[in-house]
């Protein structure tokens, strides 16, 4: 009897050991990262740039859809080369991918084939507060595919270089100590100024503020100046406004004397041009007054050299003004 209930006690506890072990199983299964009822796809990429953020069991995706996780990653270094590499383990869920049924295709995705398709592996930054990384794998074509089957023995998916990456690189690319002693040296330059600003500008403050002075006093003696001149204006215009009233009255008054002389000046002119007239037809040649004239200039000729003649006598002896010519 006491045989009996000792082997029904081994059995509850053998029973219940299995039992446990059963859950513990489960449990690992299905809360595990481990899943042996599905063909995962190993596969591996190789970095050469910093994966920092980067960790074990970050998420694999494909457009922003997780298709993996990384398994691993490891640090290796060619000593000939002096190349270091960063081989990423990664393990693809295909059942993550459904393949659209064709008959010339299987349904399974080749990864051989997308590789050559243009599929690449870039680093994507999660968060910018803490820095994790993950993993996002796309299609893009003409993009160089760099394999290293030294490193690994996996299928290795290319690299490619994201825009954080390509930030990353320019900002290391950076001249930053130059740029923050350029900085500094434009600080301490402004400083200066500043320093000197502020010694020189209550001078110049002083300086500003009489100058205005100036300027109010000056622009109040010139519209003194204007409005004296402004008044000098007015009496002058007034008085060449009387002085061409008084023109136009003279000129008007003296209109009737002018018209007059004009006249007389005209009837003048008349009578000058006919004795002109007359005198043109005395001495013309064929003018019997021509003739006339002509034979009274030679009268007055023969009478002037008998007038000469008497007065050569006279002078030569004077009596013959009292006893006259003796026969």
């Amino acid at each position: 009897m006491a045989n009996e209930t000792g082997a029904a006690r081994q059995t509850i506890v053998g029973l219940f050991v299995t039992g446990g072990i059963a859950l513990s199983v489960l449990a690992f299964i299905f809360f595990g990262n481990t899943n042996f009822f599905s063909r995962n796809t190993q596969a591996v990429i190789v970095f050469q740039d910093s994966v920092a953020g980067l960790s074990v069991g970050a998420p694999v995706t494909f457009r922003g859809v997780r298709v993996g996780s990384v398994d691993k990653i490891t640090l290796r270094y060619d000593q000939s080369t002096g190349t270091p590499y960063i081989p990423v383990e990664i393990t693809l869920d295909p059942a993550q991918v459904h393949v659209i049924r064709d008959p010339k295709s299987s349904d399974h995705i080749n990864l051989r084939e997308v590789i050559d398709r243009g599929l690449r592996a870039e680093q994507n930054v999660q968060s910018f507060v803490t820095g994790t990384v993950s993993i996002n794998l796309d299609f893009f074509p003409g993009s160089p595919a760099v394999l290293h089957p030294q490193v690994t023995s996996l299928r290795e998916i290319p690299t490619h270089a994201s825009a954080i990456q390509k930030m990353k690189e320019t900002l290391s690319d950076l001249p930053l100590k130059e740029l923050v002693s350029n900085v500094n040296d434009a600080v301490l330059s402004i400083r200066e100024v500043a320093q000197k600003l502020n010694v020189q500008f209550p001078a110049l403050v002083d300086s500003l503020q009489e100058s205005s002075r100036d300027a109010q006093q000056t622009l109040k003696a010139a519209t003194a100046t204007v409005k004296d001149m402004q008044g000098k204006l007015n009496v002058t215009l007034l008085d060449i406004d009387r002085v061409m009233q008084t023109g136009n009255a003279q000129l008007q008054s003296r209109g009737a004397d002018l018209h007059a002389t004009l006249t007389s000046a005209t009837k003048t002119a008349d009578e000058a041009r006919k004795t002109l007239e007359n005198v043109e037809s005395i001495i013309s040649p064929r003018s019997a007054n021509r003739d006339n004239l002509d034979s009274a200039l030679r009268d007055i000729a023969t009478a002037a050299a008998a007038l000469r003649g008497f007065a050569s006598d006279v002078e030569r002896n004077p009596q013959l003004l009292l006893m006259g010519r003796r026969q």
